[in-house]
């Protein structure tokens, strides 16, 4: 079994409530996780941070990180999702990345990983900062459609989750 199809059948279990299996699926795989994180091959990078989503490793939140940070854009942008996995329902996941989550939706190299960091962004707590940023990246035009409306999108779902304190 490949990385990859140990994370498939990890979220399988993690969807199904079967938290026992999980674990110690989590527990054989965990070092194989972290070694492809250190590859240097990209793809092998990019499907480890993948898995760690895949597998609900929320003690891997610093490895997801440094997967934010890689040179490549598939790297970042499978670390992104599992940033929004692992995020969904626990906001304090993207709030302690909520500063490098908005410097890749404002300045990546990569128009998909910049969307996908605004998409991170909904599952955090609604902050200010947050919505005046992606409001100034919806109002400018000179950035692309898709990512302008996904800024917008978000900005709107935070301000109506955060009630006339926003």
């Amino acid at each position: 079994m490949t990385l990859l199809e140990a994370a498939t059948k990890a979220d399988e279990l993690a969807q199904s409530g079967a938290e026992r299996e999980l674990a110690t699926l989590r527990q054989e795989w965990d070092d194989e996780v972290e070694a492809a994180a250190r590859s240097p091959d990209y793809r092998e990078r990019a499907v480890a941070y993948r898995a760690v989503g895949l597998f609900r490793f929320r003690q891997k939140i610093e490895l997801l990180r440094r997967g934010l940070d890689d040179d490549s854009p598939a790297a970042r942008g499978s670390a992104l999702v599992s940033v929004q996995l692992l995020s969904k329902g626990n906001p304090g996941v993207v709030n302690q990345m909520r500063p490098l989550l908005h410097t890749l939706a404002t300045v990546d190299s990569n128009e998909a990983v910049r969307r996908l960091a605004i998409i991170c962004l909904r599952n955090g707590s609604p902050q200010r900062e947050t919505v005046v940023l992606l409001n100034g990246l919806a109002e400018d035009d000179e950035q692309e459609p898709e990512l302008r409306n996904a800024a917008r999108a978000v900005a709107a779902d935070l301000r109506k989750r955060a009630g006339p304190k926003l």
